[in-house]
């Protein structure tokens, strides 16, 4: 089993069972903040991706760097160690978020731009997305200064790429394929 699906699938399982428990808006805080972290921190994903660390050490890592999380995450987090699965950690996490978001008829579009967007220019971009969809969108901007210019938007499966290195890399491929 890939990991993408099985990431799904404990994520699908953690959300029936924060729901059932009645944590689910306490485990969405949690796994925000593991995605947030694991993310903008490359020694805590290289940590979780290491076959060298016990897991028992991993375990323990963790617990100290999200000390005060809902004892049901702490669960997740064990069960993933135990499970040999800790390195999908940030995976499961991030499933978990948009699984929980759609349940609510929220989604989150992420656009990727080369400079940070301007509040104006953000309330523009969320205006049209939101008549894009019948959910209610959050909006999150990253900053990619590879993508030169121009931006990435993505809305749950949907991605729309308008940007400035992939319209040079069309150009460079159709110039290549024409010799």
């Amino acid at each position: 089993m890939n990991d993408s699906r099985a990431a799904i699938r404990y994520a699908r399982a953690i959300l029936d069972l924060a729901l059932e428990k009645k944590v689910a808006d306490a485990v969405e805080q949690d796994m925000q903040q593991i995605v947030q972290t694991i993310s903008s921190n490359k020694e805590v994903e290289d940590m979780l991706g290491n076959p060298v660390i016990k897991g028992s050490d991993k375990k323990e890592a963790l617990t100290a760097l999200f000390k005060g999380i809902n004892p049901m995450t702490e669960g997740v987090l064990s069960m993933l160690v135990d499970n040999k699965r800790i390195g999908m950690l940030r995976e499961v996490a991030f499933k978990y978020l948009v699984l929980y978001r759609e349940k609510k008829g929220e989604e989150e579009a992420v656009i990727t731009t080369a400079v940070p967007m301007t509040p104006e220019i953000e309330k523009k971009a969320l205006k049209q997305i939101a008549s894009m969809t019948e959910n209610k969108v959050t909006l999150t901007n990253k900053v990619d200064e590879e993508i030169l210019g121009g931006f990435v938007l993505r809305i749950g499966d949907m991605q729309y790429d308008a940007s400035i290195a992939t319209q040079l890399n069309n150009i460079k491929r159709e110039f290549t394929n024409s010799l």
